[in-house]
């Protein structure tokens, strides 16, 4: 009889560490690739004088973004994020790769830039301007009553 207690006590013991490992690893931090995927060898293969547009692209894909206006700068953002359960995630790298052209679409230079030049930014409601003009409760909840099919210029009864 007493040694059938000792095997219940062992099994007990054994299943309360499996259960802490279990509750353990359920805790763990979760990572998470976001955007071009960063790789060493591809990015440092992009030559200035050499590369161009056609071969940039062909060796690094489309760009995450390329500017508008001014002259031609293609970026390529990667990120590396992990999060524990039940909170935000955090960016444990993040690296900027910008691709500068010429004119004549040839690589005009490449810039590297990584986490230490992240500016982190927390709006405030009550001190960041937005665009528009401010708007009451009660008009964001009965502003839009009789908007909605009205007739006006290029509407439906409009001239």
């Amino acid at each position: 009889m007493r040694g059938n207690g000792l095997a219940n006590r062992r099994t007990l013991k054994i299943a309360v560490l499996g259960c802490a490992l279990l509750a353990l690893g359920a805790c763990s931090s979760i990572r998470e690739s976001r955007g071009f995927v960063n790789d060493p060898l591809l990015t440092r293969s992009v030559q200035p004088g050499i590369d161009n547009q056609r071969s940039v692209e062909g060796t690094l894909g489309r760009p995450t973004f390329a500017s508008q206006y001014g002259e031609p700068v293609w970026y390529y953002i990667s990120s590396q994020t992990g999060r524990r359960p039940f909170v935000r995630p955090r960016i444990n790298d993040h690296a900027v790769l910008a691709v500068r052209f010429d004119a004549a679409g040839n690589v005009e230079s490449v810039t590297r830039s990584g986490i230490d030049e992240v500016v982190y930014l927390s709006p405030d409601a009550a001190l960041t301007p937005t665009l528009g003009r401010e708007r009451g409760f009660l008009e964001d909840l009965f502003g839009n009553i009789g908007q909605v099919g009205a007739g006006g210029p290029g509407g439906p009864g409009g001239p």
